[in-house]
């Protein structure tokens, strides 16, 4: 059952508490990401691999509870056949090779051939991370040029601070928790990038539409009212998409424990900042260079 609500909550009210509270989000986040980093996985940090056939079938988790209980987690289990599996374990030190093997062949219990064994780079290298990272600047300023046309600059400008506002402290949290930086990570916080987005421009959408007709309102005033008229909307689709996430999170397993962090993480900290963070750098820019009072018809 949808959630529907006939509100008329102040929420601009509390903007500047909010805009404190994010900064000091923000500064934290970068001060742990400076200071205690990010706990990059074998994706980016390389390791070892290992491509072994068991003499009968071991299922996947069977193989990650033995190399976690000798101290390698987050590796990365690939079967090709029945009883043939690639591994690959972060790791830079040779004499690990060994006790990789060894505490497979004590904990699951079964005897297998070592077909391969040898160190590996990272999967994504720092050519590709260079790449990455300047393909996302092309991607913001392209965000930026389209919120532009289809709405203003002022808007364009408050979801592109909103989405580098929820990355900053997504990767904060991560950094806190030393929670591993992997591909699924990266599929996460493209999806959130998605997701935060999408929320941001529905509450500016309905801001445009009542802008034809804002009966002397002020900006603030009309602002407010916009993102109550989409409250129920904002908030169904954050709790449907929430808990099917927060599920996948409890019972997924560690393969997607990454990626459903991310998103949990990055669906309440877009949900609060489409409405605070963009919300008040539009309000903000538009009470220093307009005035608080619209003229009528703009």
């Amino acid at each position: 059952m949808f959630i529907k609500l006939k509100s008329d909550f102040n929420f601009m009210k509390y903007r500047k508490i909010a805009l404190g509270l994010s900064l000091c989000l923000i500064i934290s986040s970068l001060i742990l990401l400076a200071t205690r980093g990010l706990n990059f996985g074998i994706d980016f940090a390389g390791g070892m691999l290992f491509q072994l056939e068991f003499d009968s079938p071991l299922s996947v988790s069977e193989i990650r509870t033995s190399l976690e209980r000798a101290g390698f987690g987050g590796a990365v289990i690939q079967p090709y056949s029945d009883r043939g599996v690639l591994i690959r374990v972060k790791s830079d030190r040779e004499g690990d090779q060994k006790k990789v093997l060894d505490s497979l062949r004590s904990s699951a219990g079964k005897d297998f051939r070592v077909l391969r064994a040898e160190m590996v780079g990272p999967v994504v290298g720092s050519q590709l991370r260079k790449s990455a990272a300047l393909a996302t600047v092309f991607a913001l300023l392209a965000m930026l040029a389209y919120i532009t046309i289809r709405f203003r600059l002022r808007f364009a400008v408050g979801a592109v601070i909103a989405l580098v506002h929820d990355v900053i402290i997504t990767l904060g949290i991560f950094s806190l928790t030393f929670q591993e930086i992997s591909m699924p990570f990266i599929a996460g916080m493209l999806t959130l990038v998605g997701y935060s987005i999408n929320d941001t421009i529905v509450v500016f959408d309905r801001v445009r539409e009542n802008l034809k007709n804002p009966k002397g309102m002020a900006f603030v005033d009309l602002f407010n009212s916009s993102i109550n008229q989409v409250l129920s909307r904002t908030i169904n689709t954050s709790l449907t998409t929430f808990f099917p996430v927060l599920a996948l999170f409890l019972w997924g397993g560690k393969a997607i424990s990454d990626f459903s962090m991310a998103l949990l993480v990055g669906i309440v900290v877009g949900t609060y900042s489409s409405i605070y963070i963009a919300g008040t750098v539009v309000v903000e820019w538009n009470m220093r260079s307009r005035g608080k009072v619209l003229s009528q018809g703009r």
